[in-house]
C-alpha cells in the first residue's frame, strides 16, 4: 500500500490586505486579556472568540495574526479552533440551526428533528444553504435534558421539539415571521 501524503509545509493561506485582528481587537488583546494569563497562551480563547464573534468564523489568516500577537506557534491556534465544534474555519449561515444529541435529546428522538430540517433545507449536517442563509449543526450537549429533544436557531432555545415543528420554525425563518426569544420551557406541538 502507498502512503498518501500532503503538501502541509507548502500550504498557502489565503490573505488579504486589511488584518482580521484590528488594531482595536490588538489593543483589547493586549490591554485586556493578556493581563489576567499567567502565560500568553492564556489569552487564545478569548482572542478567537473575539474574531468569530466579530466575523462569524475565524479565519486562517486571523489565526497567524493571533499567533504573532500571542508569541506562540499558528500551529497552537489552528488546533485549538480545529479541536473545538464552537469554532468554524469557514463562513457560516445567517441562521446556525443547532440540534442537540445528547443521550437525552436522542432518547426523545432528536434524530427524526435532525432528518426533519435536512430534508427541508437540502443540507447535511455541518452544511450550509447555497443562499447562506442556514447552517445545520449538532451539539453534544446544549443542557436541556429536562425539556428534550432541543435547538438553538442563532441564540434561541427551542425546547420539547417535534420534526414538525423543526420545520415550522424553519419556515418561519424563511418568510420572516419568526420571533427571537425561543420557547423556553413551553411545550411546542
Amino acid at each position: 500500500m502507498a502512503w498518501i501524503t500532503k503538501n502541509s509545509a507548502g500550504t498557502k493561506i489565503e490573505t488579504r490586505d486589511e488584518p482580521y485582528l484590528t488594531p482595536a481587537m490588538r489593543d483589547e488583546l493586549v490591554n485586556t486579556y493578556l493581563p489576567r494569563y499567567e502565560v500568553r497562551m492564556g489569552a487564545l480563547f478569548p482572542a478567537l472568540h473575539m474574531i468569530q464573534h466579530h466575523y462569524g468564523w475565524i479565519p486562517h489568516q486571523a489565526m497567524v495574526e493571533i499567533a504573532s500577537v500571542l508569541e506562540i506557534q499558528p500551529a497552537d491556534v489552528f488546533d485549538t479552533v480545529t479541536f473545538y465544534e464552537e469554532y468554524w474555519t469557514k463562513p457560516k449561515g445567517e441562521v446556525q440551526i443547532s440540534v442537540c444529541r445528547s443521550i437525552a435529546c436522542e432518547f426523545c428522538d432528536a434524530t427524526a428533528c435532525t432528518e426533519a430540517i435536512k430534508a427541508k433545507l437540502g443540507i447535511d449536517v455541518g452544511e450550509t444553504t447555497p443562499d447562506n442563509k442556514f447552517t445545520l449543526v449538532e451539539l453534544e450537549c446544549i443542557g436541556s435534558c429536562g425539556t428534550a429533544p432541543a435547538a438553538i436557531f442563532n441564540e434561541d432555545l427551542h425546547e420539547n421539539l417535534t420534526p414538525a415543528r423543526c420545520v415550522e420554525l424553519v419556515e418561519q425563518v424563511q418568510n420572516g415571521t419568526y420571533v427571537k426569544g425561543g420557547t423556553g420551557a413551553v411545550k411546542d406541538a
